[in-house]
């Protein structure tokens, strides 16, 4: 569901992007929601029709890179008013952006952290438990007898 609400979002968000302050920071924000919310259908996909043993805890963990994902993209939609300069610097920078109050910086850098963060042990904890699978091995790994 995280994925589809995302995509929705990032397509009407499109819709906006020319009237902000900073439209290549807004189309940075369209792009997050939209690919993001890709990367977990994808992953959710996989996980639904692939053999895998990924636990619950380690779903429990992608549920909340979901969620994580969602503070940073909403702060890169703000950001297009915000118009920092820290945390994507180089999109600030072909942007024009003069930077935002501290407060402002510091909420782009925590989601972009916790986010990233969050989305690379999700999509770790999801690879070993593809690797961790028994059902992939082949009839000559069975034992004999």
């Amino acid at each position: 569901m995280h994925g589809m609400v995302l995509i929705l979002v990032g397509l009407v968000w499109g819709l906006v992007v020319p009237s902000t302050p900073y439209p290549r920071l807004a189309l940075g924000a369209h792009i997050q929601f939209v690919s993001n919310g890709m990367l977990f259908i994808v992953q959710a996909t996989s996980l639904l029709a692939l053999p895998n043993r990924v636990g619950l805890k380690s779903i429990w963990v992608m549920v909340l890179a979901a969620w994580l994902t969602w503070t940073m993209a909403f702060s890169e939609l703000a950001n297009a008013w915000w118009g920092t300069l820290q945390p994507l610097s180089i999109a600030a920078g072909q942007a024009g952006a003069t930077g935002g109050e501290p407060w402002q910086e510091l909420v782009l850098k925590l989601t972009h952290i916790g986010a990233g963060l969050g989305l690379i042990i999700a999509w770790a904890l999801l690879v070993i438990g593809f690797l961790n699978d028994d059902s992939s091995k082949g009839a000559s790994d069975a034992p004999a007898g």
